[in-house]
């Protein structure tokens, strides 16, 4: 049997300072609300993948937030079956950033990886928003990090 192979990933909580957070809802499968989140380049630490990623998806450069916490690593596979570059699922690392005041989050223009942003409580998240298979890790992180369980 073939070892799983495993993406290495980061993932962002933006959270305002009124303590909403952000999610998007994917272009690519429209009612999928999560939060944003990308590869590690193999050249890449994980703290310039997520300035990469907010700059990238979101338009925020590092001077637009503050990070916060991070925790790791979350896993998951992808679905059964399934591989995307070679790989069975993510290995991610979340980060909790404060957005600082005077900015505001857009979806990148150019193959938008988001088609509409929101801004929610963490209990208000609604776990139905992701695919099965990514919904365990995120119980873990809104109760790790909000005391929060959905």
């Amino acid at each position: 049997m073939k070892p799983l192979i495993y993406r290495p990933n980061v993932a962002a909580i933006i959270r305002r300072s009124d303590n909403k957070i952000l999610v998007g809802e994917r272009t690519d499968h429209p009612g999928s609300w999560q939060f944003p989140q990308g590869g590690i380049k193999p050249s890449e630490t994980p703290d310039a993948a997520l300035k990469r990623e907010l700059l990238e998806e979101l338009d925020l450069p590092s001077d637009a937030y503050q990070i916060i916490d991070s925790k790791a690593p979350y896993r998951y596979l992808f679905e059964k079956g399934r591989t995307k570059e070679g790989f069975h699922g993510q290995e991610q690392i979340y980060f909790l950033v404060e957005l600082l005041p005077g900015h505001q989050p857009r979806p990148e223009t150019q193959d938008p990886e988001f088609r509409a942003l929101r801004w929610i409580l963490p209990t208000e998240f609604q776990i139905e928003w992701l695919p099965p298979f990514k919904r365990e890790v995120y119980r873990q992180i809104l109760e790790l990090f909000f005391h929060v369980r959905v």
